[in-house]
């Protein structure tokens, strides 16, 4: 078992540069880029002839002094502007070839250098430490209360099968799946956040702006008191689909032939589900922890970190994604799928914890 997982923390590394590569090569075919972008501000934001400064033209004075402005504007705007480009070309660092930029960006991201943005003048690393707290508090809580919900909910519903509770629970948890969990947010913010009736919770942030000087337990309390309109909202969406993942999977299971054999032996029903039922039909349930988490750390939390006022790295990543601010695109990419893998191989070695029978060496050979 040892050598297994030594060799799937080895095929980290190619499986990361595999992945980094094949959206590396996506973003060559994307037209525009930060070189347009910054151009394109720079011309929106009317600086005229100061183009031609900004590269260090000399016709930049014909502007000024009002002289020569149609020559300029057909003739000399157009090369500054194409000095400007290959200025701007060198600073972004994209003067040198594809592969070669490809490298050096590897090679520093495995030596955990990410380099600065583009636009905020600050390095990555920076940005990323200052949005994690976020996302983190958004990922963790919520799939923790889907999977504390949704697996005990999907047993009982199993066991129940097709009574009165089965079926109004069903019809419950379909109708609350059936609404988005931006709108459910919107709702929830009318009702509770000083919207039209009652002003209970913020609506800014994960800790009050004087949480440096609370007690430990009102910073628990603080903490949680911000949290809990955003994370409802996203475990009202997120248990339905689980839940029924699971009371499948304990269907499943609950027909097969071991069961009945437990049965005709006399075995207590709770005994024939929790030590038998129970590590056979959580393998395929603990199997989805990994994508619902980094789901939830980075993509699915947006709609909700913009309608909260939290900045995470969902929001991170979508505003860097709209600037060509390369950097954090890609550092984000590259973290989200180091800790995607990283969990992949924790939820392999669930399965051995749940089933000792399961053996990855013998399988693999």
């Amino acid at each position: 078992m040892l050598f297994y997982f030594f060799k799937r923390l080895l095929l980290v590394f190619p499986t990361l540069i595999g992945i980094m590569l094949i959206n590396f090569v996506i973003v060559q075919f994307i037209p525009g880029g930060p070189v347009e972008q910054t151009l394109a501000l720079i011309n929106n934001q009317g600086f005229g002839g100061n183009i031609a400064l900004l590269a260090g033209d000399d016709s930049g004075e014909l502007l000024e002094s009002g002289e020569g402005d149609a020559g300029f504007n057909q003739e000399g705007r157009g090369r500054v502007e194409e000095e400007l480009y290959l200025e701007l070309t060198k600073y972004y660092g994209l003067d040198k070839p594809a592969y070669e930029r490809f490298f050096i960006m590897m090679k520093n991201y495995f030596l955990f250098d990410f380099g600065d943005s583009f636009y905020q003048d600050r390095s990555v690393v920076e940005l990323v430490i200052e949005k994690l707290p976020v996302s983190v508090s958004l990922g963790l809580w919520t799939t923790l209360l889907v999977y504390l919900l949704s697996i005990p909910l999907g047993i009982y519903k199993a066991v129940k099968d097709g009574n009165r509770f089965d079926v109004s629970s069903s019809i419950i948890i379909t109708v609350a799946y059936s609404i988005p969990n931006f709108l459910f947010a919107i709702f929830l913010i009318i009702v509770f956040a000083g919207g039209e009736y009652f002003n209970w919770f913020p609506l800014k942030g994960i800790v009050s702006e004087n949480f440096a000087e609370l007690s430990f337990g009102d910073k628990i309390l603080d903490y949680f008191h911000h949290l809990f309109l955003p994370i409802l909202s996203m475990v009202i969406g997120g248990f339905a689909s689980l839940t029924f993942l699971t009371k499948n999977s304990f269907l499943d299971q609950i027909n097969m032939q071991y069961v009945i054999t437990a049965r005709s032996k006399g075995l207590k029903e709770k005994d024939i589900l929790y030590k038998h039922v129970f590590r056979n039909a959580m393998l395929i349930v603990i199997s989805g922890f990994p994508s619902a988490l980094i789901g939830i750390l980075f993509t699915s939390s947006l709609l909700i970190e913009v309608i909260f006022s939290l900045d995470g790295l969902g929001l991170l990543g979508f505003n860097a994604a709209l600037k060509y601010d390369y950097p954090v695109i890609f550092a984000v990419l590259f973290f989200s799928s180091l800790v995607g893998l990283t969990l992949k191989i924790i939820t392999d070695i669930s399965y051995s914890l749940i089933d000792p029978r399961i053996d990855f060496e013998v399988r693999e050979g």
